[in-house]
């Protein structure tokens, strides 16, 4: 016999257990879950972590997506759907103000789980990925046309890929700063990266940068280092083998322990590789430099030589390095702030009305635009392609 509710009817405790479950459950799982996934990276994320944020239990999870990969699809389309819906409001012929105003509310709203197409849909399988794609392509091609409405320049889309990057760099950091006051800040850094219209002229007394050349690997553990980079590019880490990587080099999977303790060793090297190649840089691009204009000019055009030259690096580290153990994890965090730091306060030196958060959104937004803007490019080096890119990364940043 069905047990009773104080009414005495069963529909009625159907009712009543059902109006104890939010509606919006599912949005919250995937809200939860998207924040999960870009602190985490996918493969060290788990059901029951997310269950946990949710406040419901593993098995109630599993009844609403059936395992850990139809979530992820889930969230990584999340926040390309509420961009789309957010431009399909905007009438034809809009102002680049009034198409890009949406794009930021929108991207800052969804900040703690934006960073899951980022550098994370790259687990997505192909049709997932081919339909996100076409999303964000029909965002590109919206904003293009508004930026070349009021900015025409014939430049394949490059100065809208990397205005969304100045405003898609919300999602990468976690400064703290009221949504409004990062809205306002990451519109006017957009609206300046499309109004650019070709590469600025080079300060007199400035000279051109150039990043340290790859490492050439002269033992075994670097050879080791430089076979894994690229399969970790490629494949993402937790896709690659030992195996894969020994047959890169020429040796048995167990000889690998010979040299490295184990994948996660070979990761770390190559994100201390890339830490201590970004820092020699730095001090290379700002010796001799005085003037805070020249310095930040200086840093970007470093930053942009150490992205195309260092790619394959540069995207192992930026987009593993969340999958790390904290205690692990934590001396690349302190590379990063210390990088970080030096673009701070050469900006607020340049720019006294910034406060420290501000400049601080402000240089990851100049992140943003390369990695989007490089891309585009497909990190095809050359002198004029770090040239256009340098110049999109100075104007974000006001100078």
């Amino acid at each position: 016999m069905a047990s009773a509710s104080p009414s005495g009817h069963p529909a009625a405790a159907a009712r009543t257990t059902a109006a104890t479950r939010p509606r919006n459950r599912r949005r919250t799982i995937v809200d939860v879950a998207g924040r999960v996934f870009s602190e985490r990276g996918y493969h060290t994320a788990s059901m029951e972590e997310i269950a946990a944020g949710v406040g419901i239990t593993a098995a109630a999870l599993y009844r609403h997506f059936p395992n850990k990969y139809a979530l992820f699809a889930e969230c990584a389309g999340g926040m390309a759907d509420g961009l789309v819906t957010a431009l399909d409001e905007v009438p034809d012929g809009a102002a680049l103000t009034e198409v890009l105003a949406p794009v930021t509310r929108v991207t800052v709203a969804h900040r703690a789980s934006g960073g899951v197409y980022r550098w994370e849909a790259r687990y997505l399988g192909r049709e997932d990925r081919r339909r996100l794609g076409a999303k964000f392509r029909l965002l590109v091609e919206r904003v293009d046309e508004a930026v070349q409405r009021e900015h025409p320049l014939p430049d394949g889309q490059l100065r809208a890929v990397a205005a969304l990057g100045a405003i898609g760099s919300i999602t990468m950091h976690r400064t703290s700063i009221a949504p409004r006051r990062a809205e306002e800040l990451l519109l006017a850094s957009a609206l300046r990266v499309a109004a650019t219209t070709g590469p600025g002229e080079r300060r007199p007394g400035t000279r051109p940068v150039e990043p340290p050349a790859r490492p050439v690997p002269r033992t075994r553990r670097a050879e080791i280092l430089a076979a894994s980079v690229p399969l970790f590019a490629r494949d993402g880490f937790a896709s690659v083998t030992n195996g894969q990587i020994a047959r890169a080099v020429g040796l048995t999977p167990s000889a690998l322990y010979r040299h490295y303790s184990g994948k996660l060793d070979i990761l770390v090297a190559a994100c201390l590789q890339a830490a201590g190649l970004l820092a020699q840089g730095v001090e290379r691009g700002l010796q001799d430099v005085a003037d805070p204009h020249d310095a930040i000019a200086a840093l970007a055009a470093t930053y942009v030589a150490y992205c195309f030259e260092h790619t394959e690096l540069t995207s192992v580290a930026e987009a593993e390095l969340p999958g790390l153990p904290a205690d692990l994890r934590q001396p690349l965090l302190l590379a990063q702030r210390e990088h970080i730091a030096v673009w701070e306060q050469q900006l607020r030196l340049a720019r006294p009305e910034l406060d420290p958060r501000q400049a601080r959104v402000l240089v990851h937004a100049g992140f943003g635009v390369v990695v989007e803007a490089g891309r585009r490019l497909r990190w095809r080096d050359g002198p004029g392609h770090r040239e256009d890119v340098t110049t999109l990364v100075v104007g974000a940043l006001g100078l």
